[in-house]
């Protein structure tokens, strides 16, 4: 039997963390709960979760601050919940290093079905068996078993959606790929996803890289060069 997910639940409203951690245990996930940022980095001092997910409007250490600090040392998945939908909100949130998102009031069930397909995504690249493990463009290294990125010598901080992103335009370098095909592979069976989510990480995973290596097909999607 596999274990259940463990699930760091961050959400300062006493009502929605009770019925989210109980939805969420209902649909196979472990959960902890917690009422703020610093309670939830003392907790994953003690124990890595499997996926996170954190509330954006929270007092003291909002929910952004703490996605870009746990995101420095860690490479677990991050959804946040927000009740602010604007395209300018979604990308701040992207932009600090997370996986996905979830707009207030939200669907438990939709809820868990995003928490699997984050969850399922980062096992499936920890399992793929036949890739090589160290691979490297222009000044770029990538070792996969390990799961680090390095560009000119230092390590990049990536996370588990980049991580996925920067895998797939490896396992097709020099070949075009579509926004819907990097979507199916990176994110799954996910019709809710916009695919501009694509764009923000392809955006965000340059910067990070430093790298002109990804190109932009206009009007269809990106082609890695790795030559």
């Amino acid at each position: 039997m596999q274990p259940r997910p463990h699930v760091l639940l961050v959400e300062d409203d006493d009502d929605v963390r009770l019925t989210t951690s109980l939805v969420l245990e209902a649909h196979g996930f472990t959960v902890s709960a917690v009422e703020d940022g610093q309670s939830a980095l003392g907790l994953i001092s003690r124990t890595v979760p499997d996926v996170a997910v954190v509330d954006v409007a929270m007092p003291g250490m909002d929910g952004i601050r703490l996605t870009r600090l746990i995101r420095a040392g860690f490479g677990f998945p991050i959804v946040l919940l927000t009740a602010r939908d604007l395209p300018s909100d979604v990308i701040a949130g992207l932009d600090a290093g997370a996986d996905d998102y979830v707009t207030k009031p939200f669907d438990g069930e939709v809820l868990a079905a995003r928490l699997r397909a984050v969850v399922r995504g980062r096992s499936g690249a920890d399992v793929r068996e036949h890739r090589l493990a160290t691979e490297a463009f222009g000044d770029v290294v990538v070792d996969r078993a390990a799961h680090v990125v390095t560009a000119l010598g230092d390590v990049v901080a990536l996370s588990a959606t980049e991580f996925r992103l920067l895998e797939y335009l490896l396992d097709n370098a020099g070949h075009v790929v579509s926004r819907t095909q990097i979507l199916q592979a990176v994110w799954g069976e996910a019709d809710w996803i916009d695919e501009r989510v694509v764009d923000t990480n392809v955006a965000r995973l340059r910067a990070k890289l430093a790298t002109d290596a990804i190109k932009t097909i206009r009007g269809f999607g990106y082609k890695l060069v790795a030559g």
